[in-house]
C-alpha cells in the first residue's frame, strides 16, 4: 500500500505491505527517501513539523515510537499521511518513471494531486435538522401526487429561518419555471421572479435554505438514493448559494408493508468534500453507460485504498433529521409556475374567502405576495407588505385599496 510522507522537503511516497509495521515503514523511508532509521522521527501529528529545532521530538511525539506496532493498528492504510522530521541534509529523489515501464509516462502534478484525494464520508451535517411547514410540504407533494402522479420530476427552493440550535425551519417553497421528465429536472430559472422571492423572504425575516425535488415512481425501482444527475444538480445549487447549512430534500412515493403508497420525505446535506470537488471542476458533466448511483471524476481519487474515477453517490450524502411544524404563513393561494397559473380571479377568490380575517392575515401567504410583485413595486411596496406580514401589523390603507382594486378589476 502507498503511504504519503510529509517532511520539510514536501510530500513524498513510499510503498509498504498492507501488514507492515512501523519498522518496515522506516526501512522503506530509509531505502527510498535516503533518511536513516536512526535519524527518523515519525508521527501522525502535523505538529511534528512545527516543533522547534532543539525540541526533544522523541519525548513529545510518541504515537509511532514503538516500531513493532502494525500500521493498521495506528489507523494507517492506503493513502494515509505520516509526518517525518530529521536532522541534517539529504538528497531528495527526483520524479519517478511510471511503473508501467520505459514507455510509461512521468507523473504529472495533476496525477500527484489526484492520488492525494481520498473520498471519505462526512459524519455530521452543518444543521441539526430540517423541519417543513406542514401546509407547504403538503401543497408540494399533493400537486406531484394528484396532478403529476409522480411520473415526472418537480422541484423548488426552500425558504425559512435557522434556529439558534442550527435547525432549518422551512416556511415556504418557491417553485421556479421548470420542465420535468422521468429522469431529469430542468430548472428554467427566471432571475427577476427569483429576485422577487428573495426580496419577499428578506422582508419576512427569512432566507433560502435549500432545494427540494421529487423522484418518480420509475426511479424508486433503481438502486440509488440520489442519481449522479441529481447529485450534480444538488451540489451546483449548494455551491452557488454559499450557505454552509444548505440542505437538499427528496420526496418520493414508497409502497409500505400493506401495499399502499406513502409519500416519504428525506433530507441530506452534500458533504464539504463534494462541494469542494464541484467548485474545483472534478465532476464529469456527460458520460455514457455509467451506473446512475456513481458519479465520475475527471481524475483518480482513492476509495478504500483503491484508485478510481467512479464514486458511489452515497459517499457524498450526509443524512439530516427531518421534522415538521406549523409555520407563520398560510399556503392557500395558487402556487406559481404550475399547470394552472394564478391570476386576478385567483386574487378575488382568495380575498373573498378570507374576508372575515384581519387584512394582514389575508395576505400572509408567500405565493400571494409573489403574485402581487407583478403589479406592485418589488423594491419598495413588496418589502413593506412583507414586513407587515412578519410582525402581523397593520397593512396601510393605500395598499389595501390597491390590492382590492386589482381583485375587482377581474
Amino acid at each position: 500500500m502507498l503511504i504519503r510522507i510529509r517532511s520539510r522537503d514536501g510530500l513524498e511516497r513510499v510503498n509498504v505491505d498492507a501488514r507492515a509495521t512501523v519498522l518496515q515503514l522506516q526501512r522503506a523511508i530509509e531505502k527510498d527517501l535516503n533518511v536513516p532509521i536512526s535519524n527518523q522521527h515519525l508521527s501522525k501529528n502535523k505538529g511534528l513539523l512545527l516543533a522547534k529545532a532543539d525540541a526533544d521530538l522523541s519525548s513529545q511525539f510518541l504515537d509511532m515510537k514503538d516500531s513493532s506496532v502494525p500500521l493498521s493498528v495506528l489507523g494507517l492504510d492506503h493513502g494515509s499521511l505520516v509526518f517525518l522530521a530529521y536532522q541534517g541534509e539529504r538528497v531528495v529523489p527526483g520524479p519517478q518513471v511510471n511503473p508501467a515501464g520505459i514507455f510509461g509516462k512521468k507523473m504529472t502534478m495533476d496525477d500527484l494531486i489526484a492520488r492525494q484525494t481520498r473520498i471519505e464520508r462526512q459524519e455530521n451535517p452543518h444543521c441539526t435538522s430540517l423541519s417543513f411547514d406542514r401546509d407547504s410540504a403538503n401543497a408540494f407533494q399533493h400537486y406531484v401526487h394528484e396532478t403529476l402522479a409522480f411520473a415526472v420530476k418537480r422541484g423548488g427552493f426552500m425558504y425559512g429561518t435557522v434556529s439558534e440550535g442550527g435547525e432549518l425551519l422551512v416556511h415556504f417553497i418557491y417553485e421556479p419555471p421548470q420542465q420535468g421528465t422521468e429522469e431529469s429536472l430542468l430548472l428554467l430559472r427566471d432571475p427577476e421572479e427569483e429576485k422577487h422571492a428573495d426580496v419577499i423572504a428578506a422582508g419576512l425575516g427569512m432566507r433560502k435554505l435549500g432545494f427540494v425535488f421529487t423522484q418518480t415512481v420509475s426511479q424508486n425501482k433503481r438502486d440509488y438514493i440520489l442519481s449522479n444527475e441529481e447529485i450534480r444538480q444538488a451540489v451546483e445549487l449548494h455551491a452557488e448559494n454559499g450557505f454552509e447549512g444548505w440542505a437538499t430534500a427528496v420526496v418520493k412515493l414508497i409502497v409500505n408493508e400493506d401495499g399502499a403508497a406513502d409519500v416519504h420525505f428525506e433530507a441530506f446535506q452534500l458533504s464539504d468534500q463534494c462541494v469542494k470537488l464541484w467548485k474545483e471542476g472534478w465532476f464529469v458533466a456527460e458520460y455514457k453507460d455509467l451506473d446512475p448511483k456513481l458519479s465520475r471524476m475527471k481524475k483518480d481519487v482513492v476509495i478504500l485504498g483503491k484508485d478510481t474515477r467512479d464514486v458511489d453517490n452515497d459517499l457524498f450524502l450526509v443524512p439530516v433529521k427531518i421534522l415538521d411544524h406549523q409555520g407563520p404563513l398560510t399556503c392557500a393561494f395558487p402556487i406559481e409556475n404550475r399547470v394552472s397559473q394564478p391570476n386576478l380571479q385567483s386574487l378575488k377568490v382568495h380575498l373573498e374567502r378570507t374576508k372575515s380575517l384581519p387584512y394582514v392575515k389575508r395576505i400572509s401567504d408567500f405565493h400571494l405576495l409573489l403574485f402581487l410583485s407583478n403589479y406592485l413595486d418589488a423594491n419598495t411596496d413588496i418589502p413593506q407588505l412583507a414586513e407587515a406580514v412578519q410582525i402581523q401589523g397593520t397593512v396601510a390603507d393605500g395598499y389595501q385599496l390597491i390590492i382590492d382594486s386589482l381583485a375587482s378589476n377581474f
